[in-house]
């Protein structure tokens, strides 16, 4: 059973990075949905759980493409955004996405972790 309070969709198409991603992920609290190494697998992932994540955790460039198809979804449906990529152009996607937060590849964890809190804190404000 999934929490939408706790649940956070993980979107991350390099192993090493998504099995230290949902590490901390999970030690900061939350429960990780994916990871989801595509955005077709995001997309998909959007609509099994209706878009009701605390937050979500995207890498910018995939295996097929850039996330901002699903970025779009998710930002429609209120979902908060961290984008957490080696190849983001933090001015770019704060105009796309005004209330994202960017942890800029590597993070260290601790710093990941207290960025999705503040993140997962935007959504139960709203």
């Amino acid at each position: 059973m999934t929490d939408p309070a706790i649940d956070v969709l993980l979107v991350e198409d390099e192993l090493f990075i998504a099995l230290d991603l949902q590490e901390t992920i999970e030690e900061a609290g939350f429960h990780v949905i994916g990871p989801c190494a595509t955005v077709v697998e995001a997309e998909e992932a959007i609509l099994r759980y209706e878009a009701r994540f605390a937050a979500a955790v995207l890498d910018v460039r995939l295996a097929d493409g850039a996330v901002f198809p699903a970025a779009d979804r998710l930002h429609a449906a209120g979902v908060p955004l961290l984008f957490h990529s080696g190849h983001a152009d933090d001015a770019a996607l704060r105009q796309r996405y005004p209330s994202a937060m960017v942890c800029p590849k590597p993070s260290a964890p601790d710093a990941l972790a207290t960025a999705l809190r503040r993140c997962a804190g935007q959504r139960r404000a709203a």
